[in-house]
């Protein structure tokens, strides 16, 4: 099988995938302002958000991280992709299980877990995919041609391993007949969390550390800081999940170690943001911001820094009994998975699928329109959450508010929400236009492109 296969089939496939995630998030942003919209069963709002957040993990975020870590590691590594043909079973059935599972969501039949909506028997489907994956992923490092591993190697084994035991527990251990109440809460925070935390935080910081270095052409700026920054992440993120239940009916010793271990990951945090800052400082002026894929990866870590800012800050009990469940907890989710995740995954895109064509990207003027309307749009987009979610706080604390009454006040929050999604949107077929013309395009192919 050619080289590249199943790379290239991730990737575009989960450009579509980007584009279907949107759809569902404007859809479910316009049910805020306009809710007699699409008043059908299969249109109503708890199944819209449930596809949003499904579609944009499974079948975006993390095929596109896989796609991209399938181009990657045979370039570190000087070998070849452990099996291509393993590789593209995968994605065929990655593909399969996920539309499968959307379609289940479609049709009511979902578990009770945030971020794990998508039922029986394709969860476990979805397990079975990321064992072939970390096969592929081992056995490449395995044959490897160069005796030490970068960073990017690293963080792309532990999160396999991580990911791991973080969706069996929330995916099945939970759904145990014998685990129920706050042990089966607990069980899903920690998933919910470490989703984020330990799935898609060094699937996209692994494909950071190959991607700014190689752009700007620059070496990292300190292997050694990259290093304490993986080990320490492995050690602490895991008890943080916690921290979503703050002021609540688990036990006050846990709340507290998920407060001071959520503090504790600004380590890490400084140890990335030092590195990459570090790198696009000490490289050449003429290439820290030419072209979609530097901005990208810069706006991905100016997000990333912010995000992972906001999760201590949330930590903090007197906080959380305010922005708990309100849309400022949306607004973090947005810039941790779009914001910060989704540009490196863009970026990693833009840069591999014109080496997987062996051309240039088809154009670079289409991909920095590309960046600023998503960027100018998410800023507002990110900041009405926050200060909605503030508002809508302390409407909930005051016992005379009513529901009504709290919507009206966010009334203009969600008109915003909804008209700067849109503006993103809008840039997502600039993104996927330019991804297809590259593929499939028809103008000259660059000369000695791998």
């Amino acid at each position: 099988m050619k080289q590249d296969t199943a790379a290239k089939t991730m990737v575009i496939a989960s450009c579509v995938y980007f584009g279907l995630a949107l759809t569902m998030g404007i859809l479910t942003a316009l049910k805020f302002v306009v809710p007699t919209v699409g008043e059908i069963e299969y249109l109503s709002m708890p199944r819209l958000r449930m596809l949003h957040t499904n579609i944009n993990l499974f079948g975006w975020l993390l095929q596109a991280n896989m796609g991209i870590l399938f181009w990657i590691l045979p370039r570190i590594l000087h070998t070849r992709l452990f099996s291509e043909k393993l590789g593209m079973a995968m994605g065929v059935l990655y593909n399969l299980t996920v539309l499968g599972g959307f379609a289940a969501i479609v049709m009511g039949n979902v578990k009770n877990v945030e971020y794990g909506e998508i039922p029986a028997p394709f969860d476990y489907l979805i397990a079975v995919c990321w064992v072939m994956f970390a096969i592929n992923v081992f056995g490449t490092v395995a044959i490897r041609k160069v005796k030490y591993l970068y960073v990017t190697v690293w963080y792309t084994l532990g999160a396999v391993i991580w990911t791991t035991f973080v969706y069996i527990t929330g995916n099945m251990l939970s759904q145990m007949p014998m685990v129920t109440g706050i042990n089966q809460a607990n069980l899903i925070w920690f998933y919910v969390h470490n989703a984020v935390g330990l799935i898609f935080t060094p699937l996209g910081v692994a494909i950071a550390y190959y991607m700014i270095p190689k752009q700007l052409d620059t070496p990292i700026y300190s292997h050694k800081l990259s290093m304490v920054g993986f080990w320490v992440i492995s050690f602490v993120y895991v008890w943080t999940g916690a921290h979503h239940m703050l002021n609540g009916p688990i036990s006050n010793w846990l709340q507290t170690v998920a407060s001071v271990f959520s503090f504790s990951l600004i380590i890490p945090v400084m140890a990335v943001v030092t590195n990459f800052f570090g790198t696009f400082a000490t490289a050449p002026r003429h290439t820290r911001m030419k072209g979609p894929i530097p901005k990208l990866l810069m706006m991905g870590t100016v997000y990333y820094i912010f995000t992972c800012l906001q999760g201590p800050f949330q930590s903090i009990r007197s906080v959380s009994e305010i922005v708990s469940k309100t849309d400022w907890v949306v607004g973090h989710a947005h810039m941790a998975l779009f914001g910060a995740f989704s540009y490196y995954a863009m970026a990693g895109i833009c840069y591999v699928a014109p080496k997987m064509a062996g051309r240039k990207l088809y154009s670079e003027k289409l991909g920095d329109l590309q960046f600023w309307l998503m960027t100018l749009a998410s800023i507002p987009f990110f900041a009405v959450l926050w200060i909605g979610g503030v508002i809508q706080g302390y409407a909930w604390l005051n016992p005379e508010n009513t529901f009504v009454e709290t919507l009206e006040a966010l009334k203009h929050a969600h008109w915003m929400r909804f008209s700067t999604g849109s503006v993103i949107f809008i840039a997502y077929f600039l993104f996927l236009y330019n991804i297809l013309m590259t593929f499939f395009g028809k103008y000259p192919a660059e000369e000695g492109a791998e």
